[in-house]
């Protein structure tokens, strides 16, 4: 298996290095990545297509969050570049109708797996109106005094002849910013969203430490994989708000 860590310097680089993972898987090797991309808001290509597109783009731009449209994925989804993470598991294909099932039900388990050894009880599934709404989400209930049922990991997948690759969304912190920019993009597409469906690993009572969350992560997805290779992206360095 190989491990990819680090960042690159911009938006554009770091998703091109993302897609190494599936040239690598290609040639019959397993890849993960767990990290902290740059602050933006990525848009789904159903979002591109509505007529408040515009107007989404603006909301984000106007609270600092740059935008992008990307090709894993739903609705839109953001990252405060500082503590929300993203993950990803590539792997070899040679049947692209088969495994997909399967190969969901091996992250959901990796990454319930890691939210647990944080503290946390994560159930499967999402509440009404929630943030890039999908079939693949773990929620948590809030630790905060109203209890609600929040979303905090989205989970999605993406086949090709080769390689596929199984990528998501970890909210760890900063809730409030990040419902902020939710609902205003949401709104302008008028898409439905109800804020008290955001959730993250802090507010649910886990750690806010993004790096923390990071290594959790990673070892889960990892998992009983027994030779593990790195491979640095930029200067290898793990990127996060603590740093």
């Amino acid at each position: 298996m190989r491990v990819f860590r680090g960042r690159e310097a911009s938006i554009a680089a770091d998703r091109e290095a993302s897609q190494r993972l599936l040239s690598v898987a290609a040639d019959g090797e397993q890849a993960i990545r767990v990290w902290t991309p740059h602050r933006q808001v990525a848009f789904g290509r159903r979002d591109a297509r509505l007529e408040g597109y515009d107007r989404a783009l603006e909301a984000a731009d106007g609270r600092g969050f740059p935008s992008i449209e990307r090709s894993v994925g739903g609705r839109a989804v953001a990252y405060d570049g500082a503590t929300t993470l993203a993950f990803a598991r590539a792997e070899p294909v040679t049947d692209r109708r088969a495994g997909t099932t399967e190969r969901y039900d091996r992250a959901t388990a990796s990454l319930e797996r890691a939210l647990r050894t944080l503290g946390l009880e994560p159930s499967r599934g999402e509440p009404d109106d929630s943030f890039c709404p999908g079939t693949h989400s773990l929620s948590v209930t809030d630790a905060s005094a109203d209890g609600r049922r929040r979303k905090l990991v989205g989970i999605a997948q993406r086949v090709r002849s080769d390689a596929a690759l199984v990528a998501g969304i970890a909210l760890v912190a900063n809730r409030a910013e990040l419902t902020d920019v939710l609902e205003a993009v949401y709104d302008a597409l008028a898409v439905p969203l109800d804020p008290a469906s955001v959730g993250t690993i802090a507010a649910a009572g886990g750690p806010s430490d993004p790096d923390t969350v990071r290594v959790a992560l990673k070892e889960a997805l990892i998992s009983d994989a027994s030779d593990v290779s790195i491979e640095r992206i930029g200067d290898g360095r793990e990127w996060s708000g603590v740093q």
